[in-house]
Formats: C-alpha cells, structure tokens, sequence
C-alpha cells in the first residue's frame, strides 16, 4: 500500500520534527540560563547555587502585537530606592496567555538612550500571578532592542524572564518598580523564580 506507507513516513517526519524542534528549543533555552548564571554580575561564587528557574516551557512564547506609542511624555518611573528613574512608554504589546488577553507597556530608559551601547534598549517590567509567592516580590524584567520588532510583532519569551539586581541585595540598587498597568492577570510560570534557599 504505497499510499499508506509515504502517510506514514510524512507522519514520522513531521513528527521527528517536532521532537527534534522541542528538544533544540530547550537545550538552546537551557545553553541561555546557564549562561545567565555563570556571567551573573551580582551574585558570586557559591551563591550561585540559590538561582532557581521554572522548567522550560515553550508554550510561554508568544508572539504579539505591536502598537508604537505617540506622543507619549517621559515620566518618573518609582523605583526600590530613593532615586527614580526617566522612562516613557515605547509601546504596547498584546497576546493571548491561558485564552487571556493581556496586555502591557514596552518602557524605553532616557538615561541608556544616551549610551550607544544601549540606545535600542527596550524593556518589559512586569507582575503577574506568580509575584510575591513563587516570583519575586516587586516583578522581573525582560529586555528587547528596538529591531526585535518586525512588522507590528514582538516575540516575547518568558522562559528568559529575570529577577532585578535588587532581588539579590537590598538596598543597594535602585530597581525599577513595573507600574500597575504591567500587571498580567495570569501567572507566568517560566523564567526566574525566588532567589534563595528553598524550603520544602
């Protein structure tokens, strides 16, 4: 049965496909983390060990929609110290998370506009479900470059979601606190978690 016999081989092909597609995300993901821990700037030696993450999951993501903001002002985003920081909102993202649309605030930094190392830095600051319980407390962060976006789209990886440096020395740093309106109203179960000895 020739029909039956090249249904199959497409089959085992889309398939392998998949599962070798799984596997390279992950183990690109993994190469990623690793890497964030080993070059982490703050945290030394042996505490390196109290890193924890979620397990890599690719459903987490996700492609959304872009709008470029107008007009919009700096303002003084409050921040874990005494010293707030200038930000405006670049844009604002859109997707659909656990069938929820969410939404949020792309912010872009005035003061690394002024470095050409970092004048396409982007970031999203965020809470959602997980913050204060299994994340930390005042949010975790991700970073972007203004060419990530293409055609209206910006992918966003949770699984590549980081703690502020404050999350690792208090009163230290002056970490940006995400505003109210980056709060999504799922939980996103990937990327950093508490830092910190776990207790079983």
């Amino acid at each position: 049965m020739p029909g039956l016999r090249s249904y199959l081989s497409i089959l085992l092909t889309v398939c392998f496909a998949s599962v070798f597609g799984q596997s390279s995300y992950n183990d690109s993901l993994q190469r990623y983390v690793d890497r964030y821990v080993k070059d982490h700037e703050v945290v030394q030696g042996a505490d390196k060990k109290y890193f924890h993450f979620f397990p890599i999951n690719e459903d987490y993501r996700v492609t959304a929609h872009f709008e470029r903001a107008k007009g919009n002002k700096w303002f003084a985003m409050e921040t874990s110290g005494l010293q707030k920081k200038t930000y405006r909102v670049f844009g604002t993202i859109s997707f659909r998370m656990h069938d929820t649309l969410v939404t949020a605030n792309i912010y872009q930094s005035q003061n690394l506009m002024a470095d050409p190392k970092y004048k396409d830095y982007l970031a999203l600051m965020f809470t959602d479900k997980t913050t204060g319980e299994e994340t930390y407390e005042a949010g975790r962060y991700l970073d972007f470059e203004i060419g990530d976006i293409k055609n209206n789209q910006l992918v966003i990886d949770f699984n590549k979601a980081y703690n502020p440096y404050c999350a690792y020395v208090k009163g230290k740093y002056n970490c940006p606190i995400p505003p109210r309106e980056n709060y999504l109203p799922v939980s996103i179960e990937a990327g950093e978690r508490n830092f910190g000895k776990k207790t079983e």
